[in-house]
């Protein structure tokens, strides 16, 4: 584990693997993690934007609840985002299959869920009359 942590902020350690690649696949690596960071930011700001400037919703504690799971996703994309690039940049340079991930499923479940949730919460609402 912490040779894949040293991995991420040690690029030279990469070079010393396999052979270089064709940069055009680096950089579509790069421009692919570039993307989930964006993610995870986005994630994060909504984090932040929650915490703000949500009315308090029916349930006690919910838009705190909200926030912090916002917040915890965001920072979990970003710290997936590196990992992956990295397992991926290794990968191309030693000539091997691509890393499967099932992250992109799980993710999208989560937020279609936390979607279904913010419904529920919503329409909660809506029927008390507030």
């Amino acid at each position: 584990m912490w040779q894949a942590i040293r991995r991420w902020f040690d690029p030279s350690d990469l070079d010393s693997v396999g052979t270089t690649p064709d940069y055009r696949f680096s950089l579509a690596n790069e421009r692919t993690f570039l993307a989930w960071l964006r993610t995870g930011l986005a994630l994060i700001a909504g984090g932040l934007a929650a915490a703000q400037f949500l009315p308090p919703l029916p349930l006690r504690h919910l838009r705190e609840a909200i926030a912090v799971t916002l917040l915890l996703l965001g920072g979990t994309v970003a710290v997936r985002a590196v990992d992956h690039w990295s397992r991926t940049e290794q990968a191309i340079r030693l000539g091997q299959r691509l890393p499967a991930s099932r992250f992109p499923a799980v993710l999208a479940l989560i937020v279609a869920v936390g979607a279904l949730l913010l419904v529920v919460a919503v329409l909660a609402r809506g029927v008390s009359g507030r």
